[in-house]
């Protein structure tokens, strides 16, 4: 990368095991998509419960060249991501499915649909 990884922590305490966890997952994106230009990951709880786990949320913003790949991910209804570990999986597994498709269609291999074909009269002799 050109720029250095940004890391920040919203409503929730600075964790060096969560930080450590986030490079990890910055580095095979680099190693799968070498043309990262920059990268910011927001980590943030979504709401304080004594009663409840928090859920997180886990936004991802990568500049490649020609274009900024955004990753928004909220927690899904059924609580899965009240475990910082799940939510960090698909977040990062989203991203990786945005740059495989901004990958393909660098290299060209975007899908091209066959045209519809078009009926035509019967000759009549």
């Amino acid at each position: 990368m050109e720029k250095p990884l940004e890391i920040s922590f919203a409503n929730v305490q600075h964790s060096p095991a969560i930080e450590a966890a986030i490079r990890e997952r910055v580095d095979r994106l680099e190693r799968f998509f070498d043309r990262i230009v920059s990268c910011r990951v927001v980590f943030e709880a979504l709401q304080k419960s004594h009663r409840k786990g928090n859920q997180y949320q886990i936004k991802i913003f990568i500049v490649v060249p020609g274009r900024e790949i955004v990753v928004d991910r909220a927690g899904p209804k059924d609580q899965a991501h009240e475990d910082w570990k799940v939510a960090l999986r698909d977040s990062f597994e989203a991203a990786t499915r945005q740059l495989e498709e901004y990958a393909r269609k660098l290299r060209g291999e975007v899908k091209k649909h066959q045209p519809k074909p078009v009926a035509t009269p019967p000759v009549e002799s």
